[in-house]
């Protein structure tokens, strides 16, 4: 094919809606693993996978402070606020394999509070990507630490991975566990020992 013509069907391919070339993407892959797309259970199989990538993906689609937006209140409290037992699901970049588990994120206010589902929802936001663990919990507590200005912030992630436990080595009961502190979480010895004591990560 002449070079020209190359870039016209790129460009082509380009400007078609992200969910039809989704569905036509996944329709190659289950043709190329040898099945029947003409089977009845196979029938709405590309559109149905089209549709889910697009909301495991979904979150470049926002940042934290469209989530946030005015759910900053004023409080004097000063001491240590933790959201614990956040469920996440992401795709691992490496394979497109989910990981799951749970996200406990701290953060020591200054005089502004964040309404409590917006955590979750930042933790959502960028779960919603593809991702490795620890790329993950450094944005999470980067965009906390940014949103509410606090003095500092400490995100706990406790997760498993589809990619070792379905492929590869195959062990099943492995987990993996991140930590991230950042300003007075990070700097004071004591303020980092109650939050890792509260999100129960005593023994890590």
């Amino acid at each position: 094919m002449a070079p020209d013509n190359r870039l016209a069907l790129l460009s082509n391919v380009s400007e078609k809606p992200t969910s039809v070339r989704l569905e036509n993407a996944f329709t190659s892959i289950l043709q190329a693993v040898g099945e029947d797309l003409g089977r009845e259970g196979l029938c709405k199989t590309p559109a149905r996978a089209a549709k889910a990538f697009q909301f495991m993906t979904g979150g470049y689609k926002e940042s934290p402070h469209d989530v946030v937006k005015d759910a900053l209140f004023e409080c004097e409290a000063e001491e240590l606020v933790i959201v614990r037992d956040i469920d996440l699901f992401s795709l691992c970049e490496h394979h497109l394999l989910p990981f799951f588990g749970k996200c406990q994120v701290a953060y020591l206010p200054t005089g502004k509070v964040v309404g409590l589902s917006k955590v979750a929802r930042i933790v959502d936001l960028y779960s919603r990507r593809l991702q490795n663990q620890e790329a993950l919990s450094q944005q999470i507590a980067e965009a906390v630490f940014e949103v509410t200005e606090a003095r500092g912030v400490g995100v706990v992630m406790q997760t498993k991975h589809m990619c070792m436990m379905a492929r590869g080595v195959q062990k099943q009961n492995a987990s993996m566990s991140t930590i991230v502190t950042l300003g007075e979480i990070k700097t004071n010895s004591s303020v980092r020992r109650e939050f890792l004591h509260l999100a129960g990560t005593n023994g890590i």
